[in-house]
């Protein structure tokens, strides 16, 4: 199985910016990002396919950018412009046919956490 290891969390003022990696033990053929606020529900936040082609929640586009090395089997996440609403837990997960819905993945990370404070 595949494993996921998330990195680069940590506190930002609003109007900030961080870059989040995930390490993939394996290859697959899609890697997203997922959070989830305390009382909230999980939340996509966008996806890349092995085409470079990436999808993004309404919530973050234009702010946030996916990217992938595939060589590294590594997943990126460039936050940009951040917003204390944007405070959560951040999730990596892989899979094979996957978009955006959560039960479509096979691997999750443990997660890590993004604060942006006002």
């Amino acid at each position: 199985q595949v494993q996921l290891v998330e990195s680069g969390g940590g506190l930002v003022q609003g109007g900030g910016s961080l870059r989040l990696s995930c390490a993939a033990s394996g290859r697959t053929f899609a890697m997203s990002w997922f959070r989830q606020a305390p009382g909230k529900e999980r939340e996509f936040v966008a996806v890349i396919w092995t085409g470079g082609k990436p999808y993004y929640g309404d919530s973050v586009n234009g702010r946030f950018t996916i990217s992938r090395d595939n060589t590294k089997n590594t997943a990126y996440l460039q936050m940009n412009s951040l917003k204390p609403e944007d405070t959560a837990a951040y999730y990596c997960a892989a899979g094979w046919i996957a978009g955006d819905r959560a039960n479509e993945y096979d691997y999750w990370g443990r997660g890590t956490q993004v604060t942006v404070s006002s």
